[in-house]
């Protein structure tokens, strides 16, 4: 590797360095200690400051330098990890150099010639990748040791490195931290002492930040039931960042099988960077904290101060700028933020160039003014460009009356701070859809009912409409505090699912994808699909005791909604409780903007929720037993086992509380949802548990306890609901409210918000990110057991070999996912699959595995045969083949009897693993995500394997002449290299011969008048050359059997078995014992290595 050159004034400064060759110019060395010789005392000692101190000598054994005759001073230009890549630079500098440096008359002149020369020679290599690191020269360096110390595959990225300590016990052992894309790696060498770790990513069961007496703060992570702990990281929260967010990549692009799609600095993982993955990180925190679709990249930032009005100040923050919006956030304490979509912006003006400001006018009469832009000329400038507003003189005339309406609205706030008529906004009008509100049309508002309830009602309405005055209305409004303290006392009825769609951010896909749902529900309605016959099951059971849904109209509605998005999102489909949810939404929302909640619940909101594993949900049930530990001790003391809280919880996470509560005190918790996240839904829950905390502690056991909770949420009302009595009756649907004093629902929240209102969501965020490792790992675990319970009743093997052959099976599989995105795993991976076919590999990644795990050393014709074993064992021909078939094929060749080995042979000689083309694709590809399914072909193929009865020997076909002749062939490559060959070579031939002999003799005598006698000559010969030469693939096998096509013979699987049988050398091979545990042994250490060969 050539290195910028950098001056050296002593070359063999304390003999650390032995010259190899040299000449007027140049002097090529090697590190003592490295090479022959070993070095001794002295080679510890070298090889130990190779590792602690971070310098070129420290990672190449071999380097060149550059030197004048009449100077003392070098030039290192390259160094080498192995003498022939040192040789090769050694070699060009001869070729291209020398002959060169002889024109020039001074030293200087040559040295600098030489130091451009390879400073052009490092700038053309750095057109790579590399160019994207922050030091594109350390960062050589650090590969070429990466690569020399752990020997990974030359497509693994390495994203970055840091200098700590591995704690081995008591003992810290100072070395290098590696973090690529698939691997964390650490290095370390000591007095000959050498510490090497290699943890692939999905392996990590828990990644946290630690302290203790010894540690004062450390990075645990926690693998193969291993603890693992790095310490005295120069910056150990950038470190503990970077690993989290590699370890939730390898989730979900391995678990999730999530692409990456529209994402360059995700989607290929050969060009993952750390500069890739902090923006990566930082557009996910963008979208999640002001609710965007997730199109949208943080592109810039630029800190500012705004002019509220309400407030009459600036406040302090950041301008933060994706593809489509412009997002202000306060730092000042003041929670205020405000969202501006492109489509809204009309003109961006700069009023005053020595404050550094500008003003963005908004439709609806509004305009926000930011100073102090450090580069607002710019920021105004892609503002405009992006909203297609032009800024060119001649459209000047055209937008003077724009300019002058805007600095009008400036001039009237800052005079007229009183007066905010002006900032009232006007609702965004989007497309109508044929539905209304199902609330309004079962339950319109009677606007001259004046109860008590009503009249509470409309000073709700007069609130908010204050409130929007202020603070303005629609897509461009100001969250504030006071925002919040208006949803936590409730949200007036008819403006809840306009609150609804702002808060989720679900108005702004609605408005940026016009016409879309109508396309789906035209496209989705009439298919048949696993998705589509649950949610026709769950329809009626979807809030059954609200007169919405006992109408064909709320119905309907409701099919549409979840079939459109079972449509959309065919990874997800349909789950139970978006039945529940949807329906609420449909209450408050129209048809098309329900649609658009629940895109916003289930993609952004409660992400991983709504599928077979429900690992969100899982997640947050953790992070809520981390408040529960943290909040309320006297809980913890009481009740040791948390998990039961976890249990009980599940519905009230899955479902906001709907399935729960009443439904007219449920709709405040599902304001607060849509305000605040999660963070609402752990707050209530942790408020509840408060609430009963003296019952739950005198209680028993686990049932009381349901039981409490259950009388609990009966009891809980909301006072100031204006729905009619027989709902709040229906809703509620227990007797038992006497013996609980009723809560009132906002009485509850607001205790919630101010107990536990303190923890922030970026507090909870982190929680996910530790807790998702280990909820993961261990529904991995599960799987893991359930598919060894059931592939252990078909096989031989012992529950730790089953153990093992899955740890194989599954890491090869990741195998073949960890470098690319194009794997068939990967490409025809089905969510909706049992556990059984989570994991399947395709024909290269199982001859792999295969020929690690094979008994017998098939020689020359491995590739050939393992694709007839492929073919073999894939029965449903989809060109994956998961553990239970695998493991079948490897119990038959280890475990099987003789008659059993042999028939298995002798199938692979036979359609479908024989006669196919050798091209090991995907032939047949089920149906999979969206579209129709065949039920009923499903059910019968099912039945058949019911009903499938034991295979004999008697249903096997003939073997035909091609086919004998590669199955003879077949035998001979499985007995090459055993001490037994000769005698087993000539069994087969005797076999072989006998065989053909007996097919002769039978057509001579069926057909007397037309003797064959130069076939069996010609198989004969045939094999005999087989065992001098190595063996030929099937296909010269049939060009041999076309060449005589009037020979026209085969033979029984009895007949070859009864003459197999006879031969005890070839008996005894067969039933010779071949213990599996040896070799899984040697595959867990080669299973790397022979994907680095590769």
């Amino acid at each position: 590797m050539w290195l910028k050159p950098e001056e050296i004034l002593l070359k063999n400064a304390f003999k650390l360095w032995v010259t190899e060759k040299d000449n007027d110019y140049f002097v090529l060395q090697r590190r003592r200690g490295y090479g022959e010789g070993g070095g001794g005392l002295t080679g510890l000692l070298v090889g130990t400051l190779d590792t602690v101190l971070d310098s070129t000598s420290k990672v190449a054994p071999y380097r060149i330098l550059h030197h004048t005759p009449d100077s003392q001073v070098y030039w290192s230009i390259a160094c080498g990890v192995t003498k022939e890549e040192i040789g090769q630079h050694w070699d060009w500098l001869q070729q291209n150099i020398m002959r060169t440096l002889s024109v020039f008359d001074s030293t200087e002149d040559v040295t600098s010639f030489v130091q451009g020369k390879i400073r052009g020679l490092i700038a053309e290599e750095g057109k790579s990748s590399l160019v994207l690191e922050d030091d594109p020269e350390k960062f050589r360096e650090a590969l070429l040791r990466f690569e020399k110390w752990f020997e990974l595959p030359p497509q693994e990225k390495l994203v970055t490195y840091y200098s700590c300590s591995y704690w081995r016990g008591k003992v810290p052992c100072q070395g290098w931290l590696y973090l690529s894309t698939n691997f964390l790696c650490f290095y370390s060498y000591f007095l000959g002492s050498e510490v090497k770790l290699i943890i692939s990513w999905d392996e990590i069961w828990r990644l946290e930040k630690t302290s203790n007496v010894i540690l004062t703060e450390s990075i645990h992570v926690l693998a193969h039931g291993d603890d693992h702990y790095f310490s005295m990281l120069l910056h150990l929260s950038e470190t503990f960042v970077i690993m989290e967010q590699l370890a939730s990549y390898s989730i979900k692009r391995l678990f999730d099988k999530e692409a990456f799609q529209g994402e360059p600095s995700l989607c290929d993982p050969l060009q993952i960077t750390k500069r890739g993955l902090e923006a990566h990180a930082k557009s996910e925190q963008f979208r999640s904290f002001f609710r965007l679709p997730k199109e949208e990249n943080l592109l810039e930032v630029h800190e500012s101060f705004l002019w509220v009005p309400f407030s009459h100040f600036n406040t302090l923050g950041k301008i933060c700028l994706s593809e489509n919006y412009i997002c202000f956030a306060s730092q000042d304490g003041s929670q205020c933020h405000i969202i501006i979509p492109m489509r809204e912006v009309i003109n961006v003006e700069k009023p005053d160039a020595t404050s550094r400001a500008l003003t963005v006018c908004v439709r609806g009469k509004r305009a926000l003014r930011f100073s102090e832009v450090r580069d607002f000329q710019r920021l105004a400038n892609t503002i405009r460009s992006r909203c297609g507003i032009s800024a060119s003189p001649q459209h000047s005339a055209s937008s003077e009356a724009i300019r002058g309406e805007c600095q009008s609205l400036i001039n009237h706030f800052e005079d007229n701070p009183e007066d905010v008529t002006l900032m009232v906004g006007q609702k965004d009008n989007s497309k109508a859809v044929s539905t209304e509100a199902l609330m309004t049309v079962f339950h319109p508002q009677d606007v001259e009912n004046l109860d008590p309830k009503m009249l509470k009602e409309k000073m709700k309405e007069q609130s908010w409409n204050i409130h929007f005055s202020e603070y303005g209305r629609g897509t461009s409004m100001f969250f504030t505090r006071k925002t919040r303290d208006l949803i936590v006392r409730g949200v007036p009825e008819s403006l809840r699912g306009e609150l609804w769609m702002l808060f989720s951010g679900a108005v702004n896909d609605m408005a940026t994808h016009p016409g879309y749902y109508g396309e789906l529900v035209e496209q989705s309605l009439g298919t048949s699909t696993l998705a589509t016959d649950e949610i026709e099951r769950d329809l009626h059971r979807s809030l059954p005791e609200h007169p919405a849904f006992q109408s064909d109209t709320g119905i309907s509605a409701l099919r549409r909604v979840l079939t459109a998005y079972a449509y959309r999102n065919p990874k997800i489909g349909y789950c139970q409780a978006m039945n529940i949810l949807t329906s609420v939404l449909l209450l408050y929302a129209k048809e098309e903007e329900a649609f658009w909640l629940l895109v916003a619940v289930c993609e952004r909101m409660l992400p991983d929720y709504f599928n077979r594993r429900i690992i969100g949900a899982l997640v947050d049930q953790a992070v809520f037993e981390d408040l529960i530990r943290e909040n309320l001790p006297q809980l913890v003391e009481h009740m040791t086992d948390l998990s039961f809280f976890s249990s009980v919880s599940l519905s009230w996470f899955l479902t906001l509380f709907i399935s729960v509560l009443p439904i007219e005190s449920a709709v405040n918790v599902v304001d607060c949802f849509f305000y605040d996240g999660i963070k609402a839904i752990l707050q209530l829950g942790l408020a509840v548990l408060d609430y009963n905390m003296e019952a739950l502690i005198t209680c028993s056991d686990d049932a009381e306890a349901v039981t409490i909770l259950s009388r609990f949420f009966d009891s809980v009302t909301n006072r100031d609901s204006p729905l009619p009595p027989t709902v709040q009756q229906a809703s509620s649907g227990s007797n038992d409210k006497a013996r609980h004093v009723s809560v009132d629902i906002s009485e509850l929240i607001r205790e919630a918000y101010e107990k536990y209102g303190h923890f922030r969501s970026e507090e909870v965020e982190s929680s996910r990110r530790r807790n998702k490792l280990h909820v993961i790992q261990t529904l991995e675990d599960t799987t893991k057991q359930n598919v060894i319970r059931v592939v252990s009743q078909e096989v031989q093997f012992s529950g730790p070999q089953l153990d093992e052959l899955y740890n194989l099976f599954k890491r090869q599989h990741f195998l073949s996912c960890y470098w690319t995105m194009e794997s068939p795993a990967l490409l025809h991976h089905d969510p909706s699959l049992a556990y059984l076919e989570q994991y399947q590999l395709g024909f290269q990644q199982f001859s792999e595995l295969f020929s690690l795990l094979e008994p017998w050393a098939f020689c020359p014709s491995r590739s050939t045969l393992s694709l007839w074993v492929f073919r073999l064992i894939d029965e449903n021909q989809d060109g994956l083949v998961n553990f239970k078939e695998f493991c079948s094929a490897l119990d038959i060749l280890y475990g099987g009897s003789f008659t059993n080995k042999l028939k298995f042979l002798f199938k692979l000689h036979l359609p479908p693993a024989f006669d196919l083309p050798e091209d090991g694709v995907i032939r047949k590809s089920p149906e999979r995500g969206r579209g129709k399914v065949d039920l009923q072909a499903y059910l019968k193929q099912w039945q058949n394997e019911i009903l499938k009865k034991e295979e004999t020997i008697k249903d096997l076909p003939r073997i035909n002449q091609a086919q004998f002749i590669q199955f003879s062939k077949t035998l001979y490559n499985i007995f090459h290299g055993d001490p037994e060959e000769e005698s087993l070579y000539r069994a087969v031939a005797h076999v072989t011969s006998l065989l053909l002999r007996m097919e002769e003799v039978g057509r001579r005598l069926q057909e007397p008048s037309s003797p064959r006698a130069g076939s069996t000559a010609s198989v004969e010969a045939s094999l005999t050359e087989e065992e001098t030469s190595d063996a030929s693939s099937s296909p010269s096998s049939q060009d041999g059997a076309a060449r005589q096509p009037e020979v026209d013979w085969s033979f029984s699987f009895e007949q070859v078995l009864a003459s197999l049988l006879n031969e005890p050398v070839i008996v005894g091979f067969f039933e010779r014992p071949v213990h599996i545990q040896g070799k899984l042994g040697q595959a867990r250490v080669a299973q790397l290595r022979l994907k680095a060969n590769k």
